[in-house]
């Protein structure tokens, strides 16, 4: 199999992580405004993602001289790790399912920033004391607390959104009244300026009510009237699913509760991953199938026959779970050699993520000033939290 041995080379998978992570719940999101069911397009989404765990232990899993490789793993004792990988890979299925459906209610870069803050806070301080205390305490934990000031920041950010769009709405629902009672126009067409409703002639301005509006019309989640609080709670529940998977699967790898049999080797981090993966598919399958006929917060019931036929952005979702899959298969390897507190530096994925919400989703656009303050800080912290993190990076024996 082969080994990343420097901690170049594991902060370079770090980095790549880094980016596949970032994206694709960027792609995700495309397609839930594009107005496909989440539950089609998750089940896409996890077929690609095992797919990639395949891959990478059918390849690196068995080049290289170091030993047991992939295949030699499959039929040793090793049953009490695999036992950790997969209970790692349900809570990471957990959570990815439940941001699904948060990026709805409280946008793609405020769900990134504040899963990815409580993964850090409590998945690194985990790992930490689980690898022995290979990264420096004296620069992990100060960015650990960097981290969970992102979190505050985070959700003052949304709180501030929030504020925002339901103000836009509630002028545009003003305005429309007046117009609607002088009966000046039939069809309701006026030329606006870039801060009013957006319901210039032709498509809306993004950032605008019309916009908003036009938007809730065609996603698949309906957000309109729904409590603001239920897209935290969302929020907070992936987070905490993310931050017990990395510490499950470094058990799963290392085997510091000395769970197996004398002599039977650690599990290697292909063959963690692929069980990781092989859980994470089937936890993914069970419930998306059944989200399928007994839809959850308003989604329209489907069904297995209308699933297969449903090809609108079934590309994207199949991009989606590749870069999911060799993201976290990045993220272990770096892990492995670095250590997995370390590793956790590529929660700085909100950058990415925020980068695309902003680029491809017209987020915060036409948003407050106060708004663009807490989003800056926000990010500002996220970078200096990211950098003090890289810096705590060890060596793993």
């Amino acid at each position: 199999m082969y080994m990343i041995e420097s901690k170049g080379g594991a902060i370079s998978c770090m980095l790549l992580a880094l980016l596949f992570l970032g994206t694709w719940p960027a792609i995700m999101t495309l397609t839930e405004r594009r107005g496909r069911l989440p539950q089609h397009t998750y089940l896409d989404y996890t077929i690609t993602n095992l797919l990639a765990a395949v891959i990478i232990a059918f390849t690196l899993g068995q080049i290289g001289p170091s030993r047991p490789n992939f295949i030699t793993q499959l039929s040793q004792d090793n049953w009490q790790s695999v036992m950790f990988a997969m209970a790692g890979g349900i809570v990471l299925s957990l959570g990815n399912l439940a941001t699904q459906y948060a990026w709805a209610f409280v946008g793609l870069s405020v769900t990134e920033v504040i899963t990815a803050s409580i993964t850090v806070v409590i998945g690194t301080t985990l790992n930490y004391f689980l690898d022995d205390r290979i990264n420096r305490a004296e620069v992990l934990f100060p960015g650990v607390a960097c981290f969970l000031i992102a979190v505050c920041f985070g959700s003052a950010v949304h709180k501030s959104n929030a504020a925002d769009n339901k103000s836009k709405l509630q002028g545009f629902k003003r305005l429309k009244k007046i117009h609607n009672n002088l009966e000046t126009t039939s069809s309701f067409q006026i030329e606006t300026g870039p801060a009013d409703s957006g319901l210039a002639k032709g498509k809306a301005k993004e950032g605008t009510a019309a916009y908003l509006i036009e938007l809730e019309k065609q996603r698949a989640i309906k957000v309109f009237g729904k409590s603001t609080i239920i897209g935290l709670a969302i929020t907070f529940f992936a987070g905490i699913c993310f931050s017990l998977f990395s510490p499950a699967f470094n058990l799963a790898t290392n085997d510091q509760w000395h769970t197996l049999k004398h002599g039977v080797p650690k599990l290697n981090v292909y063959t963690a991953f692929f069980y990781f993966s092989i859980s994470a598919f089937v936890l993914a399958l069970i419930l998306n199938i059944r989200f399928l006929y007994f839809p959850i917060l308003g989604l329209p019931k489907s069904s297995f026959k209308a699933y297969l036929n449903d090809w609108n952005g079934r590309g994207w979702s199949f991009l989606a779970g590749f870069l999911c899959g060799f993201g976290n298969g990045l993220q272990f390897m770096g892990g492995q050699a670095a250590g997995y507190a370390a590793a956790d530096a590529v929660q700085a994925l909100p950058l990415v993520s925020t980068f695309w919400g902003i680029l491809l989703f017209g987020e915060y656009r036409r948003s407050s000033r106060r708004t663009y303050v807490l989003l800056i800080s926000m990010l500002f912290m996220f970078i200096v939290a990211v950098a003090v993190l890289m810096a705590s990076s060890g060596h793993r024996k």
